[in-house]
Formats: C-alpha cells, sequence, structure tokens
C-alpha cells in the first residue's frame, strides 16, 4: 500500500502505455458486455475507460487510499463504475458476484498468490471468466503455471506476447 501510495502522482505516466497492453490482449478474449466487472487492484482505475461502455457494473477495489482518490475521477466519469478500498484476499463480496473479475499486475505483489486466486474465484459467478496477469520477471512460466494449476481454475487462454512483460491468463470458474 505504501509504495503505491508514493507513486500514485505519477502512476498513470509511468504506466498507462504498459497496462493497457494488457487490458486489449485480454479484451481481445473476454466480452465484458452486458456483465457485472470486478477490476482487483484498479489503481487509477484506467482500465474501467476500456470496459465502461459495454460493461453494465464495473467495480474497482485497491488498497492504495491515494490511487482511489485518482481512481473515483475516473469512476465519477464513467457513470457505472464504483471504487472502494480492499484486500485483494480479503473482497468485501459475496460469492458468486461478478461475470468477470479482472486482476492486472496484482499477484507478484501478494503474500500468497494461491491463495489470492481462491478469493478471485469465490467473488466470480460459476461459468465467469477470472483474468490475471504474471510479471515474467517475478514468475518464470513453470511457477506461473504452477500458481494457476493450484487455483482449482480452469485454463480457457494464455497469452505470452513479447510486447507485454507480462504473461495474461483467462480462467473460467
Amino acid at each position: 500500500m505504501q509504495r503505491y501510495d508514493l507513486t500514485a502522482e505519477m502512476y498513470e505516466e509511468r504506466y498507462s502505455g504498459e497496462q493497457k497492453a494488457k487490458y486489449l490482449a485480454a479484451l481481445e478474449i473476454v466480452n465484458v458486455s452486458s456483465h457485472i466487472v470486478l477490476d482487483v487492484g484498479c489503481g487509477t482505475a484506467l482500465f474501467f475507460s476500456q470496459v465502461d461502455s459495454q460493461a453494465d457494473i464495473i467495480v474497482g477495489v485497491d488498497i492504495s487510499h491515494k490511487l482511489l482518490l485518482k481512481a473515483n475521477q475516473q469512476a465519477k466519469a464513467s457513470g457505472n463504475a464504483f471504487i472502494l478500498q480492499a484486500d485483494a484476499d480479503h473482497l468485501p463480496f459475496r460469492d458468486n458476484l461478478f461475470d468477470d473479475v479482472f486482476a492486472f499486475t496484482v499477484l507478484q505483489n501478494m503474500p500468497n498468490p494461491t491463495e489470492t486466486l481462491a478469493e478471485l474465484k469465490r467473488s466470480a459467478k460459476v461459468g465467469g471468466k477470472v483474468v490475471v496477469t504474471g510479471l515474467k520477471k517475478a514468475f518464470p512460466l513453470p511457477k506461473f503455471m504452477d500458481v494457476l494449476e493450484g487455483s482449482g481454475l480452469c485454463s480457457a487462454s494464455f497469452i505470452d506476447r513479447q510486447n507485454l512483460n507480462c504473461y495474461v491468463a483467462i480462467l473460467t470458474v
């Protein structure tokens, strides 16, 4: 939380291009039309602008208060988006609520990525999608695959492109 609070002012300038590439790769496969979407680790809510015209509702959570102050501006502009401060390992939602759960650039920051995936799975509807990324320098491919296999989620698609600094996994509940 402290690291992201410190970088909140320069977050978009530093990461927007990189994040957008991840979003677009995932959205080539996942259709969020008329869905309730959860963005875990939403940061400044850059993802909202990619899905707000398609999704019915977008909920963004992040642990960083300062990033959420910036995200609030994007949520207001979207009109169908809401944000709240929460820990990815303890999401304040009932089971099976979201059609799609996205967690970009989250797993490498968590103490136990397998437990985080279990929480994302809990929040998603049966038949829903859980999209996660794994930073390549933090997760050698075999390690990332082990984390995914331990999640109890089914692999629907996997993206490993040169222009991405991460793997993008699309999983089904």
